[in-house]
């Protein structure tokens, strides 16, 4: 995650993007050769571990579905968003309930222009330029304020975002700052790297933090802890193929506990609730 752009900035090809190596992995053509690079060395040096970008994307989809599909949420602020792919939040819960309202937040000028292009057309949803780290400048943008009604319950998604900030940077209180902007019935779905305790965790970790110069995997317990003062709802922190596979809007776990593989488990995702 890189400093706050400018609604202008160009876009850099000679740096590696998280949100372009994000996209690589998960198949899609907005990348370049330095976002391959480092998209291969997981590929190559980590097999297997692509199944991370897929676990957590299809934990995203299970989680937006069943917001829409069984509370009266119709807000969502997916914060990080990265690049637009198959079955975006916008495409999920619009799908089930057309009137919903989507604001994506990146800092990334690729995101920015791509996500313009596809949703121009989108009267309910927007792509506005904001650094995760910086909630103010989000939640008082014109574009937020125009599409999200803050007397009324709010889905923020956290989506493999927060595992991109240090300590120091307090991801607790981005969470906790969006925690007091939302009325109750509000949702958060996090998901987050985990650590394993293993070398699969290690050494994935040590490449995002080489490439990058940021990356922090978290236990289950410095996960739950981002969440506090929120009713985490079952099954809790899980990995991500692990939390309600058999919901609906997009694929699941198939084969039990025993299919989620050692790269699956090093994603987890949670959805917890503000209460009254």
């Amino acid at each position: 995650m890189a400093a706050m752009t400018d609604e202008g900035s160009s876009i850099d090809r000679t740096r590696p993007s998280i949100a372009r190596v994000y996209d690589y992995l998960l198949g899609g053509s907005d990348n370049y050769a330095v976002d391959r690079e480092v998209g291969d060395v997981f590929k190559r040096d980590l097999p297997g571990s692509v199944a991370i970008a897929f676990a957590n994307r299809a934990a995203l989809g299970r989680a937006v579905a069943e917001i829409v599909t069984t509370t009266g949420v119709r807000q969502f602020i997916d914060l990080g968003s990265g690049l637009p792919t198959a079955d975006n939040v916008h495409q999920i819960a619009q799908r089930h309930a057309p009137e919903s309202r989507v604001v994506y937040v990146d800092n990334d000028p690729q995101v920015l222009a791509h996500g313009r292009a596809l949703l121009a057309e989108n009267d309910r949803t927007r792509v506005i330029a904001g650094d995760v780290r910086d909630p103010e400048h989000v939640r008082a943008h014109p574009e937020t304020l125009r599409l999200i009604d803050f007397e009324r319950p709010v889905a923020v998604v956290l989506s493999a975002v927060l595992h991109h900030m240090k300590d120091e940077e307090d991801p607790a209180g981005i969470v906790r700052y969006w925690r007091d902007q939302v009325p109750p019935g509000s949702y958060f779905f996090l998901s987050h790297f985990r650590s394993g305790d293993n070398p699969e965790t290690a050494e994935a970790e040590g490449i995002l933090q080489r490439t990058f110069g940021r990356g922090r995997w978290r236990t289950d317990e410095e996960i739950e802890a981002l969440l506090d003062g929120l009713e985490i709802l079952d099954p809790g922190i899980v990995p991500a193929p692990l939390w309600r596979p058999d919901a609906a809007g997009g694929p699941g776990l198939s084969g039990g506990e025993q299919g989620v593989t050692v790269w699956e488990r090093l994603i987890a995702a949670g959805l917890a609730r503000k209460e009254g």
